[in-house]
């Protein structure tokens, strides 16, 4: 008697087969969190999502199109920020900024762990 597999559920994305497979994205993910304490690492974090990025999945390479979105996105906002800090305003930019950052993160590692894409990765919100 053989056993067939279970097919797997037409609304989920497929989980990854290669542990290792995710773990890259889950690393710049690690060095976004640790670019709010020491700053050259969100850049080390981009570059490996630029290289990562083609050879990837489609569930993975929108991790990694999250992840240098996000990148890009939380310079362009600090950017405003800071410019804005004349008008004091800025102040509530760069908090906001810092909150939108690290949401999208942790928003991208519970979708990591899960095995799933993340949800709009090109997105300007949370």
């Amino acid at each position: 008697m053989s056993e067939t597999p279970n097919p797997p559920s037409h609304g989920s994305p497929p989980l990854s087969t290669n542990p290792g497979e995710s773990g890259n994205a889950q690393l710049i993910y690690i060095l976004y969190l640790a670019g709010l304490v020491v700053g050259i690492t969100p850049i080390i974090g981009v570059v490996m999502a630029y290289m990562a990025k083609d050879d990837a999945p489609d569930w993975l390479r929108s991790h990694y199109r999250n992840q240098i979105h996000v990148f890009w996105k939380a310079i362009l906002y600090s950017l405003i920020g800071v410019i804005l800090s004349i008008v004091l305003i800025g102040v509530v930019v760069l908090l906001v900024t810092l909150v939108w950052y690290i949401v999208r993160i942790v928003k991208g590692l519970q979708a990591l762990s899960k095995g799933e894409p993340y949800t709009n990765p090109d997105s300007w919100g949370f």
